[in-house]
């Protein structure tokens, strides 16, 4: 029985590698990251990367000359970092040269164990290899022809696998496993969040991982795409892409569902192929039925890549079984039990947005637009609104709310920023309101821009919401539906009726600079008044 002074040693770890042929194209062609990814899942299992020394070639290794521009890389206070670069014989040198330090750690009893990725056991870490073959520490490792090599000198291989079908990430996670099943020590994969920090990201549950915020967000691209598209094939000698349309609004929910596996899975490529899979089984299930499969597949991915390496798969096979079955298993529920539930989900968030409209339209764009400010400042927007958005625009290529977010804030928030463009006031306001005119004009975002004029006075405040509601009221008159996240000379073409659009994007942006615009004046009237008076 330990005592309470009795501390269980950290496990240090040696990493040997290079960039490899088959690696180079799985990962190995961004050594930063890939060293990162082996540094995070080692600190998730109390183990320490003592030291590092990996090459990496401008090609494959499998075609590299020794004039290919190389570079030797290792971790300097945990962080990834080129010590020579030069040609690959240059950098060679070198790397024997760190292979004989550490050789020696290992030979001192410094190094508990090692990695080895596409390593070189017959040259560049041949001594390293030689060294942990008579100390009989543990390796794990990828890459069939280090691997055959390390067997070959007598290293304890004691997890191994090919490099096909990996990830740098489910790399990582099969090393640490590996090593860690054979010390006994209890490991929880850190999946998720940034790995651009070793350390900076503790073990988190998949589960926390779920943000419909961050999927709808990360999937804003397809919902732009499909706008364009419908918008071109109302051109008559562009009626050709109607069949697009409906191809892109059908692959919708595929999309949706694969940046929600990618998202919660924290596994990359892997989480984003189960997803993919999941998705085309749930298109039945429209756009929900897509996010309930991603979510699933997330979900799955992060639990059975755990699973299969704890039970000594080999990475390349816990992979395709991880991507494979956390995409099957979730699709088929949904395209067997869920589908006409989410379908029916969705066709009803369609159906009460348009019935509200039809019962009074000017009340229900004026609720919409007076809404809209506060939903965005309180943090619901990217919750509520932005899904309701592309929830329409999964079901019909446009939306309502979409419509009252390029009239209500966008623009609006262009009026704010141009009145202060023209009468700041002071020299400093000019250029921070006219940044943000120019993004809201030519991109359609960055609302946020009008927030310090907004905060600043509260008559602009008021301005805001008065111009926002107006601009809703004219949005529900002539029922325009669009969306927003695009230039504001596009927007009218993408909508239901560009007059319409057009019209009520006009009123909003009217109301706001021209308010403002007397607001900023009376301001700078009075701060004149003041100064004559003293």
């Amino acid at each position: 029985m330990s005592t309470p002074d009795e501390v269980t040693p950290t496990r240090s770890i040696a990493l040997l590698g290079s960039s490899g042929g088959n690696l180079r194209s799985h990962g190995g062609d961004d050594p930063d990251r890939l060293l990162h990814d082996v540094v995070r899942q080692a600190d998730a299992a109390g183990f320490s990367i003592a030291a590092a020394q990996f090459v990496a070639a401008d090609s494959s290794m499998d075609q590299a000359s020794c004039d290919t521009p190389a570079a030797l890389w290792s971790l300097v206070d945990g962080t990834p970092t080129v010590i020579v670069r030069g040609t690959l014989s240059e950098v060679n040198t070198a790397a024997r040269e760190m292979d004989a330090a550490i050789a020696n750690q290992v030979s001192a009893g410094e190094i508990d164990g090692l990695i080895v990725m596409s390593a070189d056991p017959d040259d560049t870490n041949e001594r390293t290899m030689v060294a942990a073959a008579a100390a009989e520490i543990p390796a794990a490792g990828t890459g069939g022809t280090s691997i055959a090599g390390a067997q070959r000198l007598g290293v304890k291989l004691i997890a191994a696998s090919g490099t096909t079908g990996t990830t740098s990430t489910t790399r990582a996670v099969s090393y640490i496993s590996g090593l860690a099943r054979h010390w006994g020590v209890g490991y929880r994969p850190s999946l998720g969040g940034s790995t651009s920090t070793p350390g900076s990201t503790a073990p988190e549950s998949a589960w926390r991982r779920i943000s419909i915020r961050g999927i709808m967000v990360g999937s804003i691209p397809a919902f732009i795409a499909l706008a364009l598209v419908l918008a071109l094939s109302q051109i008559p000698w562009l009626s050709a892409l109607t069949p697009v349309f409906d191809t892109l609004i059908a692959g919708l929910p595929v999309v949706v569902s694969a940046v929600a596996a990618r998202k919660i899975s924290g596994l990359g490529e892997v989480g984003l192929v189960a997803g993919a899979v999941a998705g085309i089984l749930a298109t039945e299930g429209g756009l929900l039925g897509g996010l309930v499969a991603g979510i699933l597949a997330g979900l799955l991915s992060a639990w059975l890549i755990k699973w299969t390496l704890s039970h000594s798969f080999p990475a390349t096979t816990a992979n395709i079984v991880t991507g494979a079955l956390a995409g099957l298993l979730p699709g088929l529920l949904v395209y067997f039990v869920l589908a006409p539930i989410t379908d029916a989900l969705g066709l009803g968030v369609k159906g009460g947005i348009e019935w509200a409209v039809d019962i009074n339209p000017a009340l229900a764009g004026a609720i919409a637009g007076l809404a809209i400010w506060p939903a965005i400042i309180g943090g619901v927007y990217h919750s509520v609104i932005l899904p309701l958005v592309l929830l329409e625009m999964g079901e019909k290529g446009h939306s309502f709310f979409g419509a009252i977010d390029m009239v209500s804030l966008v623009m609006v928030s262009l009026g704010i920023t141009l009145a202060n463009v023209i009468v700041p006031r002071t020299s400093g306001e000019r250029a921070l309101a006219g940044s943000g005119a120019a993004v809201n004009f030519f991109f359609g975002t960055f609302v946020e821009s009008s927030y310090p004029f907004m905060f600043g006075d509260k008559k602009v405040f008021a301005i805001a919401l008065v111009a926002a509601t107006g601009g809703g009221v004219v949005v529900g008159l002539t029922g325009a539906e669009a969306t927003a996240y695009l230039p504001a000379v596009v927007a009218p073409f993408v909508s239901t009726t560009v007059l319409g659009m057009t019209l009520s994007m006009l009123v909003a942006f009217a109301l706001a600079f021209s308010l403002t615009l007397l607001v900023v004046i009376a301001h700078r009237r009075a701060g004149i008044r003041e100064k004559s008076a003293a």
